[in-house]
């Protein structure tokens, strides 16, 4: 009976480490956790909840570079139909420029802000990261025509 007693607590206290260690495995995860979103998508979901972690690809919006003191740059990533504003500090890519097609990770501010850790742009002429591409799709009007003039084969590169 005392075997079978010591087995039970031994697998109880095994049960109850490996939840707790599930738990916190979860909870560091959570943090490192980016869902990407369009910027039509992140308005429709209203998922501008303060510290929110998010990545937005779109296209850099025409005359939205804006640089600030120091490395500063805010600018907006557009699908077409909306637009979400971001705040970058560190070095940007060579390819970042207006139009270019760009992924931001970061966490949104109060404000709807983007206050991005990581700014990521094409890599040449022929790629967009799908997501974007998608993204781009579902937000161009119903006329036929590809996002930013690309093609439906060249932009599916990822």
């Amino acid at each position: 009976m005392r075997a079978r007693s010591q087995r039970l607590w031994l697998i109880a206290t095994a049960g109850v480490l490996l939840a707790g260690a599930t738990a916190l495995a979860l909870t560091a995860l959570q943090d490192s956790v980016a869902y990407f979103y369009a910027p039509s998508e992140l308005v429709a979901k209203d998922a501008h909840k303060e510290g929110t972690r998010v990545r937005v690809g779109g296209l850099v919006e025409a005359g939205s570079i804006e640089r600030r003191e120091g490395a500063e740059v805010r600018f907006k990533i557009t699908d077409g139909a909306n637009a979400v504003p971001v705040t970058f500090s560190q070095l940007l890519p060579d390819l970042f420029e207006e139009g270019q097609g760009v992924v931001a990770e970061g966490r949104l501010d109060p404000s709807g802000l983007l206050v991005a850790e990581r700014v990521l742009a094409r890599h040449d002429e022929n790629y967009m990261p799908k997501e974007v591409y998608d993204a781009l799709r579902k937000a161009a009007p119903a006329n036929g025509e590809s996002p930013a003039g690309y093609g439906a084969a060249s932009g599916a590169g990822g």
